[in-house]
């Protein structure tokens, strides 16, 4: 115990049982759904992000985001093969740091799920936009495609495609197994094309000055980069509904990582070695911040443009390097696929809710179940407003960035509670035990802080002030209405806090333990 109450693993376990969902996944499908999960905004618009502030240098951010990632996935699979149950970093935190930590983690991953389907809905308009523009020759205004921060006005496409998800988990929409996979494949084939065209032709003169800003950019660069690996932690979300969680989860979670891994560093070559991954600077040779006015000005005055200026970077890739139609394909699988990345990431963020709320840190409202379509409309209506109005006015790099400073949060969270669980409860059976953890979970720690304040100033203040009302929100309601703080340890399930119905527990899964809209 650190900070308080803390619920016990057997309490959690217990609870859970008694308002269990069906266990339907297996290996495989949480490697897949981890996939779908992570591949997505990260590395088909941010690579643009991070060429503005690392150049050729930001394989070397790949290469250290990576590895923080690879190292907080060791922790994770340990906590969530021993404790299978919903609510992720939260429920973790709950059981070994206490009340208020796992009251600070959960309020912290609101900013991972929620802002981050806001950066996912504007990468999506960015590809949008350039598939419209480039093929159909429509020329759509500036200022109604980009946010205020970017240059224009209102991105409405953005908006428009987190409002289109938000509808669709609330009417309840069920994908298949085979749904999810078909769109992971599509997104796994766009980056097998890209790479197999651009690597032949790379030419090693793009690659110096491989780090024009330092080792700063790199380390700027890698923190945002992290946004792209972000998604292989939500597969604990669904240790709840993981068949053999022992085995499966820690297969799913660092399965989808290496994956992932290895798609990224290819097309960040392919990138870098055909077209250039230079940072564009002001008039004064100022280096220009990504996502800002001065930067849009800026490109607007190259004739021939530049990677780091493109909304679309690895289709406008392709067509630079004479091959329009694999572009055309590759835009097109980012139109089709990172919607379902947008529905993950809105229905992790229900299940924070659903979790929390569970726990009387939150309303019971939040977790009310609409009667005809069986699902937690409040909170997915609450959720996809918020969303759809981050989406519209902030660019994706200072999304992604502000949604890295929960998820590091998380992680390290997760990391502290492996090393103080083995010694608190070190007879608890561990189906997966962390390698080296007393190594591995400080170096997980030590990462996650050292990206953190490799963000900017700005996203750094923003998480403080975020954290700051977490602690208001907790001491004037959260702690007088905690569950385990009334002395209310299980309560027995009703129709009212049953888990959402209609809605697969993970995007993707069928589970035939939901009910059919």
């Amino acid at each position: 115990m650190i900070f308080g109450r803390v619920k016990s693993l057997d309490a959690i376990l217990a609870t859970a049982q008694k308002k269990s969902l069906t266990r339907s996944l297996g290996a495989f499908q949480l490697t897949m759904l981890g996939v779908g999960a992570v591949i997505g905004t990260g590395i088909f618009v941010l690579t643009a992000e991070a060429a503005q502030k690392a150049g050729p240098g930001m394989m070397i951010s790949f290469v250290i985001a990576g590895f923080v990632c690879a190292v907080a996935a060791l922790c994770y699979a340990e906590m969530a093969a021993m404790v299978p149950v919903s609510g992720s970093a939260y429920t973790y935190s709950y059981a070994v740091m206490g009340e208020l930590v796992a009251w600070m983690v959960g309020w912290a991953l609101i900013l991972e799920y929620a802002i981050a389907a806001g950066a996912v809905s504007v990468g999506w308009s960015g590809y949008m936009i350039g598939f419209v523009q480039s093929n159909l020759h429509i020329i759509v205004p500036l200022d109604l495609v980009r946010g205020p921060f970017d240059g224009g006005i209102i991105n409405l496409p953005a908006m428009l495609i987190a409002a289109i998800v938000t509808l669709l988990l609330v009417w309840g929409t069920k994908e298949s197994a085979t749904v999810n996979a078909g769109l992971v494949a599509i997104k796994i084939i766009a980056l097998t094309l890209f790479v197999i065209v651009t690597l032949p032709v790379i030419k090693s003169g793009n690659f110096t000055p491989f780090a024009p800003l330092g080792f700063a950019g790199i380390s700027g660069a890698a923190a945002s980069i992290f946004f792209a690996y972000v998604g292989f932690d939500a597969v604990s979300t669904a240790a709840e509904e993981t068949k053999n969680p022992q085995r499966n989860m820690p297969i799913g979670l660092i399965g989808s990582l290496a994956i992932c891994t290895v798609f990224y560093m290819l097309v960040a070559a392919g990138v870098i070695g055909t077209v250039g991954a230079q940072p564009v600077h002001g008039a004064a040779g100022e280096v220009l911040s990504p996502g800002t006015p001065a930067l849009s000005a800026a490109c607007r005055s190259i004739q021939d443009g530049a990677v780091v200026c493109s909304k679309e970077a690895l289709a406008w890739t392709l067509r630079s390097v004479g091959h329009p139609f694999i572009g055309w394909l590759v835009g097109a699988a980012a139109i089709i696929a990172l919607p379902s990345v947008i529905l993950m990431m809105m229905f992790g963020q229900t299940r924070i809710f659903f979790v929390m709320s569970r726990d009387g840190l939150l309303p019971a409202f939040f977790s009310k179940i609409h009667p005809k379509f069986h699902t937690p409309h409040v909170i997915t209506i609450l959720t996809g407003i918020f969303v759809a109005l981050f989406a519209a006015f902030f660019p994706v790099g200072l999304l992604a960035d502000v949604s890295n400073s929960g998820t590091l949060f998380a992680f390290a969270a997760v990391s502290i509670a492996v090393m103080v669980l083995r010694r608190t409860d070190p007879s608890r059976k561990r189906p997966f035990r962390t390698p080296l953890v007393m190594i591995t979970a400080p170096i997980s720690i030590l990462g996650c802080i050292y990206l953190f304040f490799s963000l900017s100033k700005e996203t750094i203040l923003l998480f403080v002030g975020w954290a700051a009302v977490g602690l208001v929100v907790y001491f004037l309601y959260s702690k007088g209405n905690s569950n385990l703080g009334r002395g209310i340890i299980d309560s027995p399930e009703t129709d009212e806090d049953a888990p959402p119905q209609g809605v697969p527990p993970f995007p993707g899964a069928h589970t035939p333990g939901y009910k059919d809209a």
